[in-house]
Formats: C-alpha cells, structure tokens, sequence
C-alpha cells in the first residue's frame, strides 16, 4: 500500500464539505493518509477538525455569475491560490485528488492537473454548479447523484451521494420521547436550511393552528430565529438547528418541508421521506435548488412550490396532495436506488490514482 496521500478538496458552504467526511473516513479505515485542501478563513478547517487529518489552506476567490469590480481582485486571489496549491501538490505528492466543488476547487484542480495528479470529482446538483464546470476540462471523472445530471466530453459514474452513515439508523422512538410526541397523529418536519428561511417561518407561523389539527411539528427555524410567542404550544417544538438528535427526528418525520439543497434532497430521497421543496428562488441562486425540486416532482417523490406562491394556502394544498396519495409517494420512494455512495467514490478515486 502507497504511503502517499490522498487529497480532498471542497469549501465555499457546509454542502461542499460534509459529504467529503464518509469518503474520508472509508479510507481512513484502510489505512490511508489524507490532506485537505480549504479556503484560507472558510469553514472547512472546523467541519474536518475532529478526523484529525492534515488541513491545508489557500487563498480563493468567490465565483460570481455577474459583473462585479471584485472579480477583477479575485482573478489575482485565485492565481495565488494555484500556486500555492501547486507548492502543496509538490510537498505532499498526492495520488490523487478528490473535489466537492466550491470556490477552493478550481486552483487545487488546475494545480493538480498541472502535476500530472489525476482528479475527480462529485457533483451533488442535477446540473454542475460554476466551480465543477471550471475544473471539468482538467477532471478525469465525474462522479454525478442523479441519473438525469448530463454533462459532455467527460466519463460520468452515477454514485449518489455520500450521506453520514448514522442518518440511516435513526430511532423515531427515541426523537418521539425526547419531543413528548405520541403516536396519534403523524408528524411533520420543516427546516429551511441552516440559516433558516424567513418567508417560510413566517408562512408556518401564520398557519400553525391549522397545522396542528393534522401533524405534530417539528420546526427547525435556523440560528435567531425563534420565536417565545410560540413556545408553549402542544405538539409543536421549535429550534434554531438539531445536531444530535437529527437521524432520529428524520426517522420520525412522515412529511418533511424544506428548500431543495442537494444533499437535503439526497437525504430525503435515502430515507424514503416524501416532501414539499420550496426552493431558492432565482434572485437568491443560480437555480440549482429550482432544478432540483423540479426534478422530485417529475418523479413523484415530492410536491414543488415556489416561493414567490408560498402562502397558507398553498402550503397546506401541498401537504394535502401528498396525503391524498401517501402509498404512492411510498412506492415511488421505495423505487428511489440509494446507492453506497461512499464506497462507490472510493472505488472510484481508487481506480484513478496515480501509482508511478
């Protein structure tokens, strides 16, 4: 076995990371070395720190879609940022390099490719996001989540998502005796994202009574964003964020209302949780998270309501359409191929490193 290491790369959000941390740790279990590659002052360094893997950091530019006097500033941030991805590449002799995408990729991708060290890299979206699309000419493979993602003049392998190994083993008995639910009604989870959503919070609050009549909620409001008007209400429980006690709350959750983040979707898509998508309007993305939704619904694995529509009303209509026809979102969800996402990228990377 080499003693050389394997590079990881990925930043920008929590979403170019997390799912970095099962292949991580596939190869950790094997014996092997990995460094990871982050922004300089990002996130990624804290997401990683518990795997006690080396963390090397260089500096990014952020990738705009518009004009922007900024750009021209990150153009030199990001030439930095090659060269000393280039000086890691020469130091750590990696065999190969794996990308979550993100504004840190595209320099560590360049700068192996000028090394002659073999990448590859994982899209989560249904179509890659700017970041991937840069580095795709100097990408060996492309690892994609969903079977429709098309992309050209690269070879594809349709692996999923790696999702943490303990989503899958949630105990829905143990969230409902940490919430004091009971078995009488079922149970709806609504989270917008880790910041929290304030139109939809405010779209819950305005119909929590007529909510309560049916579900039992759980409410995930994001960092400041609850609210004490609403704290002694029955069978319903606020939170800024579950950390925890999050496999075992998704266990319980019969409907989940969410944005459309990939690696949420995944998720919800894994463990069989039928969903109303309210995505990132345009405004707020490139429309990944509108893709995504759109993509559900064409499968019959969730009910899509765009954001400049949420009301009461239509929030209520939505969960309505997927009671009426709960044993066929079972069904279709059933059908939905979870694939070993992990072990399918190590695989993967494995196939492709460099051993010369």
């Amino acid at each position: 076995m080499t003693n050389r290491p394997i590079l990881v790369t990925g930043g920008g959000t929590g979403g170019h990371v997390i799912p970095t941390r099962p292949v991580i740790q596939r190869f950790l279990e094997q014996g092997r070395v990995i460094v990871y590659v982050g922004s300089k002052g990002g996130i990624e360094e804290s997401l990683i720190d518990d795997l006690g893997i080396t963390f090397e950091s260089i500096s990014t530019g952020k990738l705009r879609r518009y004009f922007s006097w900024q750009n021209v500033v990150d153009v030199f941030r990001v030439l930095k940022g090659i060269l000393q991805a280039w000086r890691i590449m020469r130091i750590h002799r990696p065999t190969v390099v794996f990308s979550k995408g993100g504004y840190v990729a595209f320099p560590v991708v360049f700068a192996a490719w000028f090394n002659r060290v073999p990448s590859v890299a994982h899209e989560s979206d249904l179509s890659p996001g700017l970041a991937n699309r840069l580095c795709l000419p100097f990408v060996k493979t492309l690892c994609i989540t969903f079977e429709e993602t098309r992309v050209q003049n690269i070879p594809v392998v349709l692996t999923g998502t790696p999702i943490r190994d303990e989503l899958r083993s949630g105990d829905a008995s143990r969230a409902r005796e940490w919430l004091s639910f009971d078995e009488s009604k079922p149970t709806l989870l609504i989270v917008g994202g880790s910041l929290g959503a304030s139109a939809l919070n405010q779209i819950v609050r305005e119909t929590i009574t007529q909510l309560m009549n049916t579900y039992q909620i759980i409410h995930v409001c994001g960092r400041g964003n609850t609210d004490s008007t609403y704290g002694e209400m029955p069978n319903y429980r606020q939170f800024e964020y579950v950390r925890e006690q999050w496999p075992d709350v998704l266990a319980l959750a019969d409907i989940v209302v969410s944005r459309a983040g990939a690696n949420s979707v995944y998720e919800f898509l894994a463990l069989a949780k039928p969903s109303v998508l309210i995505p990132l309007p345009l405004n707020q993305s490139r429309g990944d998270q509108i893709e995504n939704a759109e993509m559900c619904e064409r499968n019959g694995w969730s009910v899509m309501l765009a954001e400049e529509r949420l009301s009461s009303e239509k929030l209520i209509q939505a969960l309505q359409l997927i009671e009426s026809d709960r044993a066929g979102y079972a069904e279709r969800l059933r059908n939905f191929v979870d694939r070993n996402s992990a072990d399918l990228i190590c695989r993967v990377l494995s196939e492709s490193e460099k051993t010369t």
